[in-house]
């Protein structure tokens, strides 16, 4: 399975339930609290493309996007087999 990392800032609904969803898939993931460390935001922003809301989810090198983007894939189905896709590199 792909290394996910999502990016997280305390306080954040939306964090939160991007956490959830993966705990409950049991995939294991890096979370970053990027809320209050100006670098690890930056860095976050970075790779996100200009993307400044939280969360920010990366599977692989792919970059999702956030806790929408990632339940939109969800239940399209999609999710899975990105963890898959990007699991195979």
């Amino acid at each position: 399975m792909a290394k996910v990392t999502i990016y997280t800032r305390p306080m954040c609904p939306y964090c939160v339930r991007a956490v959830q969803l993966l705990k409950q898939k049991g995939v294991d993931f890096e979370e970053i609290d990027a809320g209050f460390d100006r670098l690890k935001k930056e860095e976050m922003v970075s790779r996100a493309n200009g993307a400044r809301t939280f969360p920010q989810i990366f599977v692989g090198e792919t970059h999702v996007g956030g806790c929408d983007d990632m339940f939109a894939l969800e239940r399209r189905g999609e999710f899975d087999a990105l963890l898959q896709r990007e699991g195979a590199r």
